[in-house]
């Protein structure tokens, strides 16, 4: 990519990903602009971060799985793009049941200047090292609805445990959790803080 814009994978060995917004499964229902290829992006603090966080997690039985890391600021205005398009119902009920695709931006869910844009954000959950399948967190990815804040009413004991399992080891390793989405951490030493790249992810 860049000399500090670098694929995870590379930077940061045994950590599953998953590009959603390289695929058609993710709230807008295709590709999104700037997602060429199926691979994570971010800084080298970012991958060295995820590291510890990867090492923090594996005594308590669980592995890393990326959705998101890097964002080119074109996928961003996609985003704003198709949030003013007329409504279609093709992902509302299972990404934004009870929202307005315009209120994505003021509720929080969605931002048109993004800490993934500066190389410093990551969306991932938890998965089970003897068996591979994901933990059970209350919700997917990129669900917009409250049930996806931390400390919401309606997850079980054991989502929410499995929310604050992910939560301490991403804390523990230089990462601060967003409160309107479980999957969400950005690097509290961001070493771009001011910079929104627009590298195409290929």
């Amino acid at each position: 990519m860049t000399s500090d814009l670098v694929y995870v994978d590379e930077f940061a060995t045994g950590i599953r990903w998953d590009a959603k917004y390289a695929t058609w499964d993710n709230f807008i229902g295709r590709p999104v602009d700037g997602y060429l290829a199926n691979r994570i992006v971010g800084t080298r603090s970012l991958c060295a971060a995820l590291e510890r966080a990867q090492e923090k997690a594996a005594p308590r039985g669980f592995g890393l799985l990326l959705w998101d890391g890097y964002r080119p600021q074109r996928a961003v205005d996609n985003f704003v793009r198709w949030s003013e398009l007329p409504e279609d119902g093709r992902t509302k009920p299972r990404y934004y049941p009870n929202l307005e695709r315009t209120d994505m931006f003021t509720q929080g869910y969605v931002a048109t200047r993004s800490g993934h844009t500066r190389g410093s954000a990551v969306d991932l959950t938890l998965y089970h090292l003897d068996t591979g399948e994901l933990a059970d967190m209350g919700g997917d990815h990129d669900l917009m609805d409250p049930i996806s804040r931390h400390g919401a009413p309606g997850v079980t004991a054991k989502q929410a445990q499995n929310r604050e399992t992910l939560a301490s080891v991403m804390e523990a390793a230089g990462f601060e959790r967003y409160e309107c989405e479980w999957w969400h951490y950005k690097l509290r030493d961001e070493p771009y803080p001011n910079t929104y790249f627009d590298i195409p992810i290929a």
